[in-house]
C-alpha cells in the first residue's frame, strides 16, 4: 500500500490505521499467520497497531500478546501461564532510556560505575535468557536512544560519569550479546530516533501525559523498522534492483546528450551525486543482491553509459540489460522470467513517475520508491527496507554468480537440440540429506521465500526447522545441485511426517533457477528411498492451491502418483506405492 511506503505520514498512518487495516484485510492477499508477543517498558498500544499494518502490507498477519504497562521483566522471567499458551512465534522487547533504571554520578569512581553497568546489562540478559529457554523463536529487542539532555555538555560522551557515554556503553554489551546469539536481534532504536530527530522523537509530552517513550508522531518509524526485521526473518526481502538509465543512474538522457554531455563524476555537483547513488547500489552486490537494467534507449547509447570512464558500474554488473523502445512492464516481466522470480521480487528504480506508475499498475506487488532529486535517491531506497538484512546465508553472497552461471546454462541449453544431451552435458551432481546444522538457515529462508514450485507453501522459522529436524517422527531432505558451472547451493527442501504405514509430504519446494534440470526426480527418488528403509508402504502428496503456485498444480501426478481427492478450491491430494515406485531420475549423479 503506497500510503505505507517510505517516506511515509506518521500523523496519517496513526490517524488512519483503522481504515488502513480494513483495507489491507480485504486485499484478497494470502496472509501468513504469525503471533507476536510484545513486552513494553512503556505504552505499546499504538506500537503494537501500527506494526500490525506494516507486517499486513507485507503479507503476515499478526495476533499479539501485549504485556501489561512496564512488565516486560515479569512476564519474561517469571511463570505466565497466558505467555506460555500464547507461545510466540516472535517476540519483541520494546524497551527505551527510560527503562535505564539508575545512572551515574559525578561521585563515582570507574570501577562503581563498571559495576553500575554490569548491573543495568545483567537484568536484560536475564530477560533474554528466560524468553530464549521458554520459547525457542526469535527475539527482537531495542538498544538504547542517546538521551534528550546532556549533563556534562560534550563531555557527556566521553566521561564515564555522562549518561551519554553509559548509554553508549551499554548498547556495545547488547551488540556483542547478539553477535554470539543465534535468535536475537538488535532493532536499532538509537538510529531511528536519531533519523527522525531526537529532540522531536523523545518530547517529554507523551511520555508525562501517555507514557509512550516516543513522541506519537514517531511510532510508524519504530513499528516500521521492527516490521522490517520480522518479514526479513520471514523471507520477505526483495532480491534484486531493476534499473533505469537516463537520469537515474546519470544525469541528462544520453540518445540526445551523448555519452560525454551526461553528469557523472567529480567534475560537477549533479555528477557527484549520481557516481555515489551508482557505489551505493553497487555495494548490494555484497549481499546479493542483483542489478538489472531497463531502459528505453538504443542498447549501444546504454553499453557505452554504462562503460563511461566515471561509471562505477560494469557490463558484467548487470544480470539481465533490457535496453529497447518496448513497454518498461514488458521488459520487467522479461527480467523476472528470465530470472525464474517473480516481479514483485524486485525493486523497480526510476526517476520518472509516470513509467512507476505503469509497472507498478501491471505489475502487482513490484515497489517501485518515489524518487525527486538524485541527492535523495540513497536516503529513499536505503530507509524503504527492501533488503533488512537478519540472517545472510552463503548462498545469499553467492547469488550474483549464480545467476551468472544460470545464464552460462541457457547459453549452452539453446546449442543443443536434444533436451536430454543437454542436461547430461552440465555434468550434474546432487548432494541429498536430512537437514543439516549448516543449512538450516538456508533451509528456513527457503520455506518463506519459495512460492511458485512450493505445493503447500506452509512456511517455518528456523527455530521450527530445527525442530522438526530432531523429530523422528519426520523425514527430512535438502538438496545441492552442482555442475560445471558452479554450486547452484541448497535448491529443494522435503518434509515427510511418518504416521505408522503412511508419510504425508507436509512441504516439498524447490528453487526455480533449476527447474527442469531432473533435480526434483533426484529429490523424489531419495524420498523414496527413505521411506522404504523405515517400512512406509504409502506416499501421500498434497497440493494447496495459491495465487502463485499453479505451476505445480499437476506436480505429483508427474511424479506417479495417482489423484485420490479434488477439493472445490482446487486442492488436490496423492497416493504413491512405494513398493511400484520406479527411479525417476536420469541425469544427475549422487
Amino acid at each position: 500500500m503506497k500510503e505505507l511506503q517510505y517516506p511515509f505520514d506518521g500523523d496519517y498512518i496513526t490517524s488512519k490505521k483503522k481504515r488502513i487495516k480494513k483495507e489491507l484485510l480485504a486485499s484478497g492477499a494470502n496472509f501468513i499467520d504469525k503471533k507476536i508477543a510484545i513486552l513494553g517498558g512503556s505504552t505499546t498500544a499504538n506500537i503494537m497497531q501500527v506494526m500490525e499494518l506494516f507486517l499486513l502490507d507485507n503479507g503476515i498477519r499478526p495476533e499479539f500478546y501485549e504485556s501489561e504497562y512496564n512488565k516486560y521483566y515479569e512476564d519474561a522471567v517469571f511463570p505466565n501461564p497466558e505467555l506460555e499458551e500464547f507461545n510466540p512465534d516472535f517476540i519483541y522487547v520494546c524497551t527505551s532510556n527510560r527503562n535505564i533504571t539508575t545512572y551515574p554520578d559525578m561521585t563515582m569512581d570507574k570501577a562503581a560505575v563498571d559495576e553500575l553497568l554490569d548491573n543495568q546489562y545483567k537484568k536484560f540478559e536475564t530477560i533474554w535468557k528466560s524468553l530464549a529457554g521458554k520459547y525457542n523463536c526469535p527475539i527482537i529487542q531495542n538498544n538504547f536512544e542517546m538521551p534528550l539532555y546532556r549533563l556534562l555538555g560534550n563531555r557527556d560522551a566521553y566521561d564515564f560519569h555522562g549518561a551519554t557515554n553509559f548509554i553508549s556503553r551499554l548498547n556495545e554489551k547488547l551488540y556483542a550479546y547478539a553477535q554470539e546469539t543465534e535468535n536475537f536481534y538488535i532493532c536499532d532504536l538509537n538510529y531511528i530516533s536519531a533519523d527522525y530527530g531526537l529532540k522531536e522523537w523523545a518530547d517529554p509530552f507523551y511520555w508525562y501525559m501517555y507514557k509512550y517513550a516516543m513522541a506519537v508522531p514517531a511510532i510508524p518509524s519504530l513499528s516500521f523498522n521492527v516490521a522490517n526485521i520480522i518479514k526479513s526473518l520471514m523471507g520477505k526481502n526483495k532480491k534484486g534492483f531493476v534499473l533505469d538509465l537516463d537520469n537515474t543512474l546519470w544525469g541528462g538522457v544520453i540518445g540526445d546528450d551523448g555519452v560525454d554531455g551526461i553528469e557523472l563524476g567529480p567534475e560537477e555537483s549533479q555528477g557527484q551525486a549520481y557516481t555515489e547513488f551508482q557505489r551505493y547500489l553497487k555495494a548490494h552486490q555484497q549481499l546479493g543482491i542483483i542489478l538489472n537494467v531497463d531502459s528505453k534507449n538504443d542498447y549501444e547509447n546504454a553499453i557505452a553509459g554504462i562503460n563511461h570512464p566515471d561509471s562505477e558500474f560494469k557490463e558484467s554488473d548487470f544480470i539481465s540489460i533490457k535496453a529497447n523502445w518496448d513497454p518498461k512492464d514488458k521488459n520487467f516481466a522479461d527480467i523476472a522470467s528470465e530470472l525464474t522470480l517473480l516481479p514483485e521480487s524486485l525493486v523497480f528504480v526510476d526517476d520518472n513517475p509516470a513509467e512507476r506508475h505503469i509497472v507498478t499498475e501491471q505489475l502487482k506487488g513490484v515497489c517501485a520508491p518515489e524518487l525527486d532529486n538524485v541527492v535523495h535517491y540513497i536516503q529513499t531506497i536505503d530507509r524503504s527496507g527492501f533488503f533488512e538484512a537478519t540472517n545472510i546465508s552463503s548462498d545469499d553472497l553467492k547469488r550474483n554468480e549464480m545467476y551468472k552461471e544460470n545464464a552460462a546454462r541457457a547459453k549452452l541449453e539453446s546449442s543443443f537440440s536434444d533436451y536430454g544431451e543437454y542436461l547430461d552435458s552440465l555434468e550434474m551432481t546432487a548432494e541429498i540429506d536430512s537437514f543439516a546444522p549448516v543449512y538450516m538457515a538456508r533451509i528456513a529462508q527457503l520455506t518463506n521465500k519459495s512460492n511458485q514450485f512450493n505445493l503447500t507453501t506452509k512456511r517455518f522459522t528456523q527455530t521450527e526447522i530445527e525442530e522438526t529436524a530432531a523429530d523422528d517422527s519426520y523425514i527430512t531432505l535438502y538438496g545441492k545441485l552442482i555442475d560445471k558451472f558452479g554450486d547452484n547451493g541448497v535448491v529443494s527442501v522435503v518434509i515427510g511426517h511418518v504416521d505408522g504405514d503412511a508419510c504425508d509430504v507436509d512441504l516439498w519446494l524447490m528453487s526455480c533457477r533449476v527447474l527442469k534440470r531432473d533435480m526434483e526426480c533426484a529429490m523424489m527418488d531419495e524420498l523414496v528411498k527413505r521411506c522404504a528403509d523405515r517400512g512406509v508402504k504409502t506416499l501421500r502428496g498434497h497440493y494447496l492451491p495459491t495465487a502463485k503456485n499453479k505451476m505445480v498444480k499437476e506436480f505429483f501426478g508427474t511424479m506417479g502418483f495417482t489423484r485420490t481427492a479434488e477439493h472445490e478450491d482446487g486442492a488436490s491430494d496423492w497416493e504413491l506405492s512405494v513398493a511400484d515406485y520406479q527411479t525417476l531420475n536420469h541425469h544427475i549423479k549422487r
